[in-house]
């Protein structure tokens, strides 16, 4: 009777141990998954995630959900939406380290979809991405379908949404408070139904930054984690509609700060857009280019920087014809910080209608 008990005691640890480890693990490189960005997957089985705005997706049953992350800094934040739901996203903040955070339980049966997404950017670090935990018994399903359309957008803090869910009052500078998701780079992707690129870093420019590094030096690169040796595939990816909005750090810190010496004159600065501008049409000759600017205090009244983008756009259409690009300028309001959320939602709204019309979409 003794050893039957034990026996009996033996089968019970044995069954809570196999509860305790139920669930499905999903590998990083399982081909139902569905990532968007500039993706490092060198290891396909610990793809690192940096640029803002980077995401995967997938189909899936079972009645809970984990995300396995390993973060570089401890300092990166990212979205979670289950089933569509994108007003109620669970924000994950990775801590250092290799960790498993759970994002969804008590699902019904049936098929569920999640999407993750980088709210912060390469200044935070890199993420590397182990895979999924789901319900024992739970599977991924095939994946939504991948959109058709494609717009790049390259940028600094304004495009990466940073201080975007500050207080109007309050610090912008806060990481929690930065959500690429909410800037009016991916509300635009979104309302148009296309897929987007964020090639974005907050404080840099094209002739100056606020660190050692400018944007036609950055632009080129796999990852976004300061200024490296990684090289981004251009052929890999190819947009319809590139935006970008660069000069709001060069305005501060030629004009202001006067960090660069001799100071550039106005030919010079709008050669120097010029230049980046014509690197970009290399990359992609057939895609419609929008140089915009705003809407932070560069295009305040007075400002010549608008006119210097609209110049640089001039004088590339003067020179070789090219009749598929064009500027918009989203107008200052008068808020003295980073745009918040409602203002990226107008400069989006102002975006969506001019691609709109100009692609047809």
């Amino acid at each position: 009777m003794k050893r039957q008990w034990k026996t009996v005691m033996a089968a019970l640890m044995l069954a809570g141990q196999a509860c305790a480890w139920a669930g499905v693990a999903v590998q990083a490189d399982d081909a139902q998954l569905q990532y968007t960005g500039r993706i490092d997957f060198a290891d396909p089985a610990r793809p690192m995630l940096s640029w803002p705005g980077t995401s995967i997706e997938a189909n899936f049953t079972g009645a809970s959900l984990a995300v396995r992350l390993d973060d570089q800094l401890g300092k990166n934040f990212f979205n979670v939406f289950i089933d569509g739901d994108l007003a109620h996203p669970v924000v994950i903040e990775a801590a250092k380290g290799s960790k498993s955070y759970a994002v969804a339980t008590g699902l019904q049966p049936g098929a569920h979809r999640f999407l993750l997404t980088k709210r912060t950017e390469g200044e935070e670090g890199g993420t590397w991405f182990q895979g999924l935990e789901l319900a024992d018994g739970g599977k991924l399903l095939a994946p939504p379908p991948r959109k058709q359309r494609r717009i790049e957008f390259f940028g600094d803090s304004i495009t990466t949404g940073m201080g975007n869910e500050s207080p109007d009052d309050g610090p912008d500078d806060r990481l929690k408070d930065k959500n690429n998701f909410m800037s009016y780079s991916s509300i635009t992707a979104r309302a148009l139904d296309a897929e987007a690129h964020i090639t974005s870093q907050s404080g840099i420019g094209v002739m100056i930054s606020w660190f050692p590094f400018t944007m036609p030096d950055f632009y080129d690169q796999l990852s976004a984690v300061g200024n490296n040796d990684t090289h981004w595939d251009f052929r890999s990816w190819t947009p319809d509609v590139v935006v970008i909005n660069l000069f709001q750090n060069d305005r501060w810190l030629v004009d202001r700060e006067k960090r660069l010496q001799p100071m550039p004159d106005d030919a010079q600065r709008v050669a120097a857009y010029r230049a980046f501008v014509q690197k970009i049409r290399a990359l992609y000759p057939k895609a419609y280019i929008v140089c915009a600017l705003g809407s932070m205090d560069a295009v305040q009244e007075g400002s010549k920087w608008p006119g210097y983008v609209r110049s640089a756009v001039d004088q590339i259409r003067a020179q070789s014809g090219d009749a598929r690009i064009d500027t918009i300028v989203f107008p200052f309001t008068g808020f003295g910080g980073h745009p918040r959320v409602k203002q990226h939602q107008a400069n989006a709204a102002q975006l969506t209608a001019f691609i709109r019309q100009k692609m047809g979409w």
